[in-house]
């Protein structure tokens, strides 16, 4: 089976590796183009391994087309891909292309999955391989697995330690199961189907008058991608790490009533939160404690607008 990979970053690498050691035959691989500065790791790996390489700067181009067709694929394997691909270049394999994405689809289609649903406080995700179609996460779905959201995960503990491994794992078993003829194509009950946006800066300010559990999971829901936001002092200030008194305590939304010890906590309605991690714009991430200290932070001070 002729395998072209289309993907980026660690997710995009460890499947080619997974592919690779499985000895499928991968007969291209695209990514994005270059950006100064930064490493690009599936590119990095399909050097390594001597596959063709092509970065397009646009996957509709007519030349990519030209040049794909040339590389006669049975199938595309679309490992964390954030355009949408032409139909042309979807419908070309003979076995299709299979795409994973991080969610029970159809909930939480678009490209902040798991941030919406941590934000939600959502206590199950998982990952979907689906054969994709001219919608945003809307075809017919391969297989899906579960996974717990843990009380305490973030965007990052949920992705890298749970949904990353797991999509890899199937991955390699939906390819297994389209070499059998055993592949599921299944229709999205679009009864259930949820879409959001992506969660970016403008989405991330935190509200302190809301409740102390929905203040948390936003915070986890946006730690490391996009930062919750909040100001001290007219300073853009994001949260990062952080932890939960879901309790009633004593001061104002927003008003700092400990900065002793691993950070310090903030009051939302009916508890607190316990920061530990923080950046100020234009700043590296650093120790809460590190940052009320070095800004004078007292008990009674206030965050917010």
């Amino acid at each position: 089976m002729r395998i072209v990979c289309i993907g980026q970053a660690a997710f995009g690498e460890k499947v080619l590796q997974t592919l690779v050691e499985r000895g499928e035959e991968i007969v291209g691989v695209y990514t994005t183009p270059d950006i100064p500065g930064k490493t690009n790791p599936l590119k990095q790996l399909a050097l390594q391994l001597g596959i063709p390489i092509f970065q397009p700067k646009l996957m509709r181009a007519p030349k990519v087309y030209n040049e794909y067709v040339k590389l006669k694929p049975d199938l595309n394997v679309m490992a964390f891909v954030t355009s949408i691909l032409p139909d042309s270049i979807l419908n070309y394999p003979k076995l299709g292309t299979i795409q994973y994405h991080p969610s029970l689809l159809p909930k939480h289609r678009g490209g902040s999955a798991i941030n919406w649903a941590i934000i939600n406080g959502e206590t199950k995700s998982g990952i979907t391989i689906f054969w994709p179609d001219k919608g945003i996460d809307t075809g017919p779905i391969l297989l899906q697995k579960e996974v717990e959201i843990s009380p305490d995960d973030t965007v990052g503990s949920l992705y890298f330690n749970k949904l990353l491994p797991l999509g890899i794992e199937a991955l390699a078993e939906s390819i297994d199961l389209i070499k059998r003829g055993m592949a599921s194509q299944i229709p999205q009950d679009e009864s259930q189907a949820t879409y959001e946006g992506l969660c970016t800066e403008k989405d991330a300010v935190i509200n302190w008058l809301k409740p102390v559990t929905e203040v948390y999971n936003f915070i986890r829901g946006t730690n490391p991608q996009p930062g919750a936001t909040t100001y001290f002092r007219g300073l853009q200030l994001k949260v990062f790490d952080s932890e939960l008194f879901a309790s009633v305590v004593g001061g104002l939304p927003g008003e700092i009533i400990d900065n002793s010890g691993h950070g310090f906590a903030v009051t939302a309605t009916g508890g607190a939160i316990l920061v530990r991690k923080v950046q100020v714009e234009g700043s590296p991430k650093i120790a809460a404690a590190e940052f009320a200290k070095h800004v004078g932070l007292k008990i009674g001070d206030r965050l917010g607008d």
